[in-house]
C-alpha cells in the first residue's frame, strides 16, 4: 500500500495481474462478487457521480453498445460511491441495461487505484478517478484505461473486448 497525504492506495495494477476481488451491493438486488463471474469478460468502470454530465455520457454509451458487448461474452459493471437509491434513479432515468454497484467505503476504488488526487478545472481534490478495467475470463486484467474521456470510451472498450 502507498500512503499519499490522507489517501492510502494499493500498488498500481498492471495488465496480466489478478484483478482484486470484490463483493459490492448492486442495483439488481443483493450483491455482486467478481469471484462469481469467472468465465466471463467483465468491464469494471469507476465513475464519480450518478447523473452528472460526463458520467451520463459514459453510462449511456455503454447502454447503447450493450448488445455488441454481450455478443463478445462480456458484461459491464459501473462502480461509484453513490448509494443504491441514487444508482437506481440514475439507471431508471437513463434506461441503463447494466448493473451499478456502490462502494461507500471506497475500498474497491482503492484496490483498483481509482480513488485519489485529481485536478478538475485547475483545482486539486481527492475523489474517484475515472478508470476502466477489462477483466478476462480467468480474472486477470486484460486492459486498463486511466483518466478516461467519457465520449467514445465504449468504442475503445469494445475493440479491446474483441481482441482479448
Amino acid at each position: 500500500m502507498i500512503a499519499m497525504k490522507g489517501v492510502c492506495r494499493y500498488m498500481e495494477l498492471k495488465i496480466g495481474s489478478k484483478a482484486p476481488k470484490f463483493t459490492l451491493p448492486s442495483t439488481i438486488g443483493g450483491s455482486i462478487s467478481l469471484a462469481d463471474l469467472v468465465g466471463k469478460k467483465v468491464v469494471v468502470y469507476f465513475y464519480p457521480k450518478d447523473d452528472t454530465p460526463g458520467c451520463t455520457i459514459e453510462a449511456c454509451e455503454f447502454r447503447d453498445r450493450m448488445s455488441e458487448i454481450t455478443e463478445q461474452g462480456a458484461m459491464v459493471l459501473g462502480i461509484s460511491p453513490d448509494n443504491l437509491d441514487s444508482h437506481e434513479q440514475f439507471r431508471t432515468k437513463f434506461n441503463l441495461n447494466f448493473d451499478l454497484l456502490t462502494d461507500k467505503d471506497r475500498s474497491v476504488m482503492l484496490a483498483y487505484d481509482s480513488w485519489g488526487k485529481k485536478v478538475v478545472k485547475g483545482k486539486e481534490s481527492v475523489g474517484v478517478l475515472r478508470n476502466t478495467f477489462l477483466i478476462d475470463e480467468n480474472g486477470d486484467i486484460g486492459t486498463i484505461w486511466r483518466n478516461v474521456t467519457p465520449a467514445g470510451h465504449a468504442d475503445e472498450v469494445i475493440e479491446a473486448i474483441k481482441s482479448l
